[in-house]
């Protein structure tokens, strides 16, 4: 696909990959996952944002899969790279992109970052294979416990 084919390809799937399970006001700041679409609770990286449409769309986006397979130069950050090269391995299996699940709200920016290291915590627990800076931080941190 184009870029601008995958783009609209994104919009959509946006729109119907994002779900919605928290209960209250949606305002503030929202603490999300990433999955597999098809295992939606192996989840594979939480975040945080206020704009969960924006961010999945920015996800996908920074995976750039109009670009043919190699390394991902225009990722910097060393350590996000394993996230958008899941993100490309997904598409390359029958075009399938991650499904993203908001789980609540939080008031605050310190709250949202609080629950949202909480959340990475649970997961590790569960022993999910996150794709998370802080996760590699985490289990450190675990295992010294």
């Amino acid at each position: 696909m184009t870029k601008t084919q995958l783009s609209r390809y994104f919009r959509n799937h946006v729109l119907g990959q994002l779900y919605d399970d928290s209960d209250g006001d949606r305002v503030g700041t929202a603490i999300y996952s990433l999955s597999d679409p098809r295992d939606i609770r192996a989840i594979r990286y939480v975040g945080q944002t206020k704009a969960p449409k924006r961010r999945f769309f920015q996800h996908l986006n920074t995976a750039r899969l109009w670009l043919p397979d190699e390394r991902l130069f225009w990722v910097t950050a060393l350590e996000l790279r394993p996230l958008y090269e899941w993100i490309r391995e997904l598409y390359l299996d029958e075009h399938r992109l991650p499904t993203m699940v908001v789980y609540e709200w939080l008031a605050t920016l310190p709250q949202a970052r609080i629950r949202e290291r909480s959340r990475i915590c649970e997961c590790l627990q569960q022993s999910l294979p996150l794709l998370n800076v802080e996760a590699e931080t985490s289990r450190v941190q675990m295992t010294l416990i």
